[in-house]
């Protein structure tokens, strides 16, 4: 047994991008990627992949390299998946919603050696490099993605630009020779943080943790052969959470949509057959909010996660015909590791239980090694769903670490697990619920208050769209829950029905002392609500001096 060892033909590194071959030989007739009028085959995506791999390495790019994008959810957003891995270098999202200053900050921290620009986006990236100190050594090449449906271009509109997108896959080999990675921990993505609670942090991920966290995903999901797969979730939010790789891996059907709208993904469900698609918490509150929605004709599989979704917005989604799931992860587990893993018995419970039962974020996923709730000392919580604990985990889809940032790095990697931050419950059945962000605990009057279970009851009053809870100062207690609210087009409501209705739902020491009402509120790039924003708010009305319970 000692003689056995790893050879080169039992230890190849593992890598998802591979996948694309396999899909062009098993599915290469079938339909890969829909955009409009536009749409491709699987055995079109590995040429085209292909070709624009080999037009990156006649520009220099090498092993290593990092390749900006700044595009929505178009086809060339989804090849870029592949065809930058295919070069060996490291492929670097860029969220479309970041202003100028953030994406020049970005571009410089990751050295990025070029950029793929979506038109909608070019004013942006050139404004980014503009704020670039002159003698600066890493500025980056400039490639254009074109789309009439957005501007038909001018000379005078690509003069920055060394080539375009399609003109690079024109110029390319359609028999280059991919570069597997040397080793399956070499790096393959690298992805900023939203910044919900800090400055974005650069996150990098090995080709081994893309390929687990893509095999992982279509495992939890039970992601059948062949699905049409609509693209909600941002391909720049954790690459997709894996699932650009993973619909090759089942040769599904990707439609692309350059803006979520809730008219048009329910125009695009209807005219694809749509089966699948994934969300954050907002996304499901929008689509559940539109005016003119109604039950789906199919049952279409949704995935969501980001944030801790309100029991309410998921008992109003199901009821459209949505069949909901829902996970949880990070930017720095490159997708969900933990999902709410459905038992049987819960079908025959009433609709709000079952609503309840499905917020929770659940148990780990199987390829991960282990998730749980932790105290300051390292030790796991009861499993009573009220001690409070911060969320760790360890598995092979967690980070590398954080790029240039070896003090951020070692902070959140101790006792041979990944701190994330967040904080949460175990239930008795081993359930994991989480309750806030370590940032977003109210502490009033000595009690630990979960600002998401304050939000989650104010989501239930019919009249509310959007709700926020944070701590504001409060000279009896120390500090209070404060909700900001925004509300559904055309309803009113005062702020004495909103704390009413609170009373009503919840302990009296958890009802806000303070309801501030707002059009819209905060939110980051990814659509999570800015509390840091909200928190600064509070802080400035001042201290609350005649607080009473």
């Amino acid at each position: 047994m000692e003689q056995l060892k790893p050879n080169a033909a039992n230890s190849s590194p593992l890598t998802p991008i591979g996948f694309l071959d396999r899909a062009a030989t098993v599915y290469g007739d079938s339909l890969s990627v829909i955009y409009e009028d536009v749409s491709f085959t699987w055995s079109d995506t590995r040429r085209r992949c292909l070709q624009l791999a080999s037009a990156l390495s006649s520009l220099g790019i090498r092993r290593g390299d990092v390749v900006s994008v700044v595009a929505p959810n178009i086809p060339a957003m989804y090849e870029l998946h592949f065809t930058v891995p295919f070069t060996g270098a490291i492929l670097n999202n860029i969220n479309t919603r970041l202003d100028a200053r953030t994406v020049s900050v970005i571009l410089r921290h990751a050295e990025s050696k070029l950029v793929f620009v979506d038109t909608a986006s070019r004013d942006v990236v050139l404004q980014a490099l503009s704020l670039f100190p002159e003698n600066n050594p890493h500025r980056p090449i400039l490639i254009l993605i074109a789309d009439d449906a957005v501007e038909r271009l001018t000379p005078s509109s690509t003069v920055h630009f060394k080539d375009s997108y399609e003109g690079l896959v024109s110029k390319g080999d359609p028999n280059f020779k991919w570069l597997h990675p040397n080793s399956e921990w070499d790096p393959m993505i690298l992805n900023y943080t939203s910044g919900t609670t800090s400055s974005p942090k650069g996150v990098v991920h090995s080709h081994r943790g893309a390929f687990v966290m893509t095999v992982d995903s279509l495992i939890d999901w039970a992601v059948p052969k062949q699905p049409v797969y609509l693209w909600t979730l941002p391909m720049f939010h954790a690459n997709g959470w894996s699932f650009p790789w993973g619909m090759a891996a089942v040769g599904g059907t990707n439609i692309c949509v350059r803006k979520f709208d809730a008219r048009i993904v329910f125009s695009l469900i209807t005219r694809h057959n749509v089966t699948h698609m994934c969300g954050a918490p907002v996304v499901l509150n929008m689509l559940t909010n539109a005016p003119d929605n109604k039950p789906l004709e199919n049952p279409v599989h949704i995935l969501t996660a980001g944030a801790p979704p309100p029991a309410a917005v998921l008992h109003r989604t199901e009821s459209l015909g949505f069949i909901v799931s829902h996970g949880y992860g990070l930017t720095e587990t490159g997708g969900l590791v933990v999902s709410c893993a459905w038992k049987r018995k819960w079908n025959h419970f009433p609709a709000a239980e079952r609503a309840r039962l499905k917020a929770r974020q659940g148990v780990r996923t199987c390829l991960m090694t282990e998730v749980d709730v932790v105290t300051r000392a390292g030790e796991s919580v009861k499993r009573d769903g009220v001690t409070l604990g911060e969320v760790v985990m360890r598995g092979s889809c967690v980070m590398l670490g954080y790029l240039k940032d070896p003090e951020g790095t070692r902070k959140c990697f101790k006792n041979g697990y990944f701190y994330t931050g967040d904080v949460g419950v175990m239930h008795e059945d081993g359930y994991l619920e989480i309750k806030d962000r370590s940032k977003d605990v109210i502490i009033s009057g000595g009690e630990n208050l979960s600002s998401v279970e304050v939000e989650s009851v104010l989501y239930m009053h019919p009249a509310v769209n959007e709700a926020a809870v944070v701590a504001r100062p409060d000279e009896y207690w120390g500090e209070t829950p404060c909700a900001f609210v925004s509300l559904k087009e055309g309803k009113v409501v005062t702020e004495n029905e909103i704390v009413e209705h609170c009373r009503k739902n919840m302990p009296k020491y958890m009802v806000p002392k303070t309801v501030a009402f707002r059009e819209e509120l905060p939110k980051t790039s990814t659509g999570k609500i800015q509390k840091f924003v909200l928190r600064q708010i509070a802080q400035e009305m001042g201290p609350i001096r005649h607080s009473k319970m």
